[in-house]
Parts: C-alpha cells; sequence; structure tokens
C-alpha cells in the first residue's frame, strides 16, 4: 500500500466532475490503515505556465487515455485540509467534464496508476449514499456546493 502525505506547499489542482445520471466518478481514497475514508474526483496538479483547463484535459488524458471535454465554468474553491495528521493546502478549478461517446460505459470501476506508480480505483458514487455509507466527498465542502447549483443530465 502506498501512504501518500500532503505537499507543504499551496498546490493548485483542475478536476473534472463526469456524471452516470445521479452518480459522481470518483477516485477511492484510503488512510494509512487502509480503510475508504472519502472519494475525490479525478484529475491533478497544474504544471507551471499551464492553464486550468489544459491540465484537466491533460489528466483524464494520462490517467484514463481519455480525450474530455470541458462543459461550463469552472466551481473555484479553496481547501486547507488534514491528512494523516498533515495539514494540506490547495486551490481548485473544478469543472464538469464529458467522455468520448461509449467510454467506459460498460464499467463499474476504473483501475488506473499515478505517476508516483499508486494504483488508484475509481467507480460511480451517488453522492447522496455517500453519508449512509461513512464516505466523505473531498474536497469537503464539495458535495454542499453541487447540491446548489444545477446538476447536468451526462452520462
Amino acid at each position: 500500500m502506498h501512504t501518500w502525505r500532503p505537499a507543504q506547499t499551496i498546490k493548485v489542482k483542475s478536476l473534472g466532475l463526469h456524471w452516470r445520471g445521479n452518480s459522481l466518478l470518483a477516485a477511492e481514497v484510503y488512510d494509512d490503515a487502509g480503510t475508504l475514508k472519502g472519494v475525490r474526483p479525478l484529475g491533478g496538479t497544474l504544471e507551471f505556465g499551464e492553464d486550468w483547463q489544459s491540465a484537466l484535459i491533460r489528466e483524464f488524458k494520462e490517467e484514463l487515455d481519455i480525450d474530455v471535454t470541458i462543459t461550463g465554468a469552472p466551481l473555484v474553491m479553496e481547501n486547507i485540509y488534514e491528512h494523516e495528521g498533515q495539514t494540506g493546502h490547495e486551490v481548485l478549478f473544478i469543472a464538469t467534464v464529458t467522455f468520448p461517446k461509449d467510454a467506459f460505459a460498460s464499467e463499474e470501476k476504473i483501475i488506473f496508476q499515478e505517476d508516483n506508480g499508486a494504483e488508484i480505483t475509481a467507480r460511480w458514487f451517488d453522492i447522496d449514499a455517500l453519508n449512509e455509507r461513512g464516505i466523505d466527498l473531498f474536497p469537503t465542502g464539495l458535495k454542499e456546493q453541487l447540491k446548489s447549483r444545477p446538476m447536468p443530465e451526462i452520462s
């Protein structure tokens, strides 16, 4: 198992919201004991000189080998959080993305590798059912932001 700690710098990241009905594609986030503690939309860190849109498209290409289309303006959030006793700080551009027709349409989960070799599992999660399962949606506050915005009907 790979243990991860937040960088001790402010990171700028771009995350993509891909919907299948009311379910959001999100990567599983585990604590050091291997317990699922939450899920987070896919995406990653902007490289120097890269805009958030280019970063989001690049991240999906690197992780899932697909070309996504960004639809709509981003939600911008600041996220200061704690993971395994270490503070993380990031500024996030979060936008809805569509997949090419039929990409992962029959998949229940997607397994991919991060640049550091860590294996990641992503699934579609009904965000209303996460609380019942004791699972958080990261970043904290995203769920409330999504509930206050119209949800696209994208599959």
